[in-house]
């Protein structure tokens, strides 16, 4: 009888692979990894061990020999974002500190949860603040009566907010059909770290720019086309006067300035509730 010895070698081999994974990585000088974990997310991966960071300078974290964006760190943590569309398999993690130590560990990922990109915009057109925000805005615009020729009462505040809420569909629209087709990625990832001008100026970037589905990065096709063509659309219904190419402009770069405050708001509100309630 034939004994083939390939069912022993493929088992011996995933044996290898989780002790790989279970090891503590640990160099000279006491720099340990214990731990690495992937938070899909958030689009970070997270690690813990000592020796980090031993006079307070950041460490440097690497995956597959690609030197990750720091978000924060401690003496014995460290979190960096994710390169986006990442593959799943098996990595080889390096963290080095200050001191020059290295330390290595072996890590698997998985596939990433999907990414709805319609659920995205969705969640942008449906949810309970979107819906407050409509509700304001046509209430905003009947205390100005704009435009005047719709009048006042119950039934140009319901003109108004269909107005409002027929804008916010086409620019959903526009959206989900320019991000799908230019292959880029909606979300913000933020920076989380180096101080208030830098992460400032992480969020105008991350306004103008945007991430690809590959990972990488190019201009924010999608919101400025969004942004300008849901305007230029909706003031179709408008009355002639307010129908111009000036105002189509100016309401354009009004959304992308609510963008603007928005990617402010997800880089620096974790922060400050972490500080106000001291949680993460």
């Amino acid at each position: 009888m034939k004994i083939t010895t390939k069912p022993i070698g493929w088992a011996f081999a995933s044996l290898t692979l989780l002790a790989l994974q279970a090891v503590t990585a640990r160099a000279d000088g006491g720099l340990t990894i214990e731990r690495a974990a992937a938070d899909y997310a958030n689009n970070q991966i997270t690690v813990t061990g000592s020796n980090f960071s031993p006079d307070g300078s950041p460490p440097t974290v690497a995956l597959a020999d690609s030197t990750l964006v720091l978000v924060a760190f401690s003496n014995q943590k460290a979190a960096a974002s994710l390169p986006a569309g990442i593959a799943p398999g098996s990595y080889l993690l390096a963290v080095t500190n200050s001191a020059h130590q290295t330390a290595q560990y072996r890590m698997t990922l998985g596939a990433a949860p999907d990414f709805s990109k319609l659920r995205f915009h969705a969640e942008g057109l449906y949810s309970p603040w979107a819906i407050a925000g409509s509700f304001a805005y046509a209430g905003l615009l009947q205390d100005l009566n704009a435009p005047k020729e719709w009048g006042q009462g119950f039934a140009p505040y319901g003109k108004r907010l269909a107005s409002t809420d027929g804008c916010a569909v086409i620019h959903g629209v526009l959206a989900l059909g320019l991000d799908s087709a230019l292959h880029q990625d909606p979300r913000y990832f933020r920076l989380g770290r180096d101080g208030f001008w830098r992460r400032m100026g992480h969020v105008v970037r991350g306004t103008f720019l945007t991430h690809t589905d590959t990972g990488g990065e190019t201009f924010a096709t999608w919101r400025f086309g969004s942004a300008y063509g849901a305007a230029f659309l909706s003031n179709e219904w408008y009355p002639d006067r307010l129908n111009t190419v000036r105002l189509g402009f100016l309401q354009g770069s009004v959304r992308v300035g609510f963008d603007l405050i928005a990617n402010v708001s997800s880089e620096f509100w974790p922060s400050i509730k972490k500080k106000l309630f001291h949680r993460g």
